[in-house]
């Protein structure tokens, strides 16, 4: 597998902090929310047998700092950071990607603006509510979680989400029940969830894919969901997706933090749809 080294990246606006395993052509792992790197630890090993595997906490989140004070997150900038990431471990090689929640949007936008940088993307869930057909109410449901967090904090906007997205299931156990290795990833994100419901909830919801311009590369883009979240609110996106695209989802073990619940399992599936690009 090889050693995990573990880097800093300047982008315009912040410094991500990147993390590179194993050996093999680049897989690209953008986690989502308020998550960051660590999500994916379980499964990094397995994965880095055959790739070299880059993860990473997005912009804002726990160890990539903002240069200045937090701001509205920019799609199109999210996309640019996982161009910057490409570059910087794949030189002129496209790379695998592999992104989940608001990390898929950030694939769908990356591989929309450069598709020659992206051999094939596996988009897990993109909460990209603008597709559905009530996407009215989805919209007024993330823009009440979003005021609920600026006017009675995370706590209740934590409430409120899971329960409306249908995600109580992923809530984590209490701090003092989680082994201490999974305490200081949960510390973490905890730390990120303002940051999340005030910065980042609404611009990725509110994001409309350019359907017309991913169906020029719909060879290359692999619609996916969680066994157990497909029919829930951010499961139900990539499924309108998928039929534009004319391709199934591919259904992935678990619900929407699949990759975290069943992380064996979740990353053999990934493999071998990795495997059937390389074949």
């Amino acid at each position: 597998m090889g050693a995990k080294t573990v880097n800093k990246l300047a982008v315009p606006g912040a410094t991500l902090h990147y993390e590179v395993t194993g050996t093999g052509p680049v897989l690209l792992l953008i986690a989502g929310g308020g998550t960051d790197a660590g999500v994916f630890d379980a499964m990094v090993g397995q994965l880095a047998a055959d790739y070299t595997v880059v993860a990473y906490d997005p912009r804002g989140n726990s160890r990539s700092p903002y240069d200045g004070q937090p701001a509205d997150e920019c799609v199109d900038q999210s996309a640019e950071d996982a161009l910057a990431l490409i570059d910087a471990v794949a030189g002129d090689e496209p790379a695998f990607v592999f992104g989940s929640s608001s990390g898929a949007i950030t694939g769908l936008e990356l591989i929309t603006r450069h598709p020659d940088r992206v051999r094939m993307l596996v988009a897990h869930e993109p909460p990209c509510v603008e597709v559905l057909p009530d996407a009215e109410d989805a919209r007024a449901f993330f823009e009440d979680v979003h005021d609920t967090h600026k006017s009675d904090g995370v706590a209740a906007a934590d409430v409120l989400f899971m329960m409306g997205t249908g995600m109580e299931d992923d809530a984590m156990p209490p701090m003092e029940d989680l082994l201490p290795e999974y305490r200081e990833l949960a510390e973490r994100m905890q730390a990120n969830a303002s940051n999340f419901y005030q910065h980042k909830l609404l611009p990725f919801t509110h994001y409309q894919p350019d359907l017309d311009a991913l169906k020029t590369v719909a060879d290359r883009i692999v619609p996916a969901a969680g066994l157990h979240s497909l029919e829930l609110l951010p499961g139900r996106p990539i499924q309108l997706i998928a039929e534009r695209l004319g391709w199934p989802v591919v259904t992935f073990p678990g619900g929407h933090a699949g990759y975290a619940s069943h992380p064996a399992p979740f990353a053999s599936l990934l493999n071998r749809v990795l495997e059937a690009e390389i074949s």
